[in-house]
């Protein structure tokens, strides 16, 4: 999977944003990240990934267990990493909405209501 692919799949929710130069590279809802974007240079094999949340640790450990995820370096235990050179399209769609759904439901009334 590309970066404008994963994009193009992040973008068909509802109140999703891209962050803006100079920020974080990251997609948004409610002014709270669902994905992070990073990149990893590695004996010149470059690596794009992104970190998406899981709904709880469990799940977390049982994909990185499973080994359809890594964890995500600098996050929370929730949060796993995906390479996007090896994600299938159907496992991006699923985790993106995974992710977007799990932080939106922490979001205010308000504020979901707005989206």
């Amino acid at each position: 999977m590309t970066r404008p692919e994963f994009d193009d799949l992040c973008a068909e929710h509802p109140g999703a944003v891209l962050s803006g130069p100079g920020e974080l590279d990251a997609w948004k809802v409610g002014g709270k990240m669902f994905a992070c974007f990073g990149h990893e240079e590695k004996r010149s094999v470059n690596t794009e990934h992104v970190a998406v949340k899981c709904p709880d640790t469990d799940t977390a450990a049982m994909l990185i267990d499973a080994g359809a995820a890594k964890k995500a370096p600098y996050f929370h235990r929730s949060w796993v990493q995906l390479d996007l050179p090896t994600l299938e399209e159907d496992e991006a769609q699923h985790r993106i909405a995974i992710s977007y759904d799990t932080i939106r439901r922490g979001l205010s009334k308000s504020v979901r209501e707005a989206l």
